[in-house]
């Protein structure tokens, strides 16, 4: 049985594409900087979602933490995802 290259070769070009494209693009990014207080501001929130609100401004944090193992007792993952949002309004 023949295998038909033409299906196979587009999926190729386009993810071909999309991995130049995102190596370019970090190319040309320049590197941040870690600002140690703000990790530890990360690192002390507590889990879950925080609204504050204000009378010009509202505030958001939420932390989430999630652990997998591939086998009992194996090598495993942890995502610990930590955000912080300010949206101030007004008036001009």
């Amino acid at each position: 049985m023949a295998i038909q290259f033409a299906p196979v070769a587009g999926i190729a070009l386009r993810y071909g594409g999309m991995a130049l494209a995102t190596y370019a693009a970090t190319r040309m990014l320049r590197q941040g900087r870690r600002d140690p207080r703000a990790e530890q501001v990360l690192d002390d929130l507590p889990m879950g979602l925080r609204l504050r609100n204000s009378e010009n401004q509202v505030n958001a944090s939420g932390r989430w933490s999630w652990s997998y193992r591939f086998f009992r007792g194996g090598p495993g993952l942890k995502l610990d995802a930590a955000a912080l949002a300010r949206l101030r309004l007004t008036r001009i």
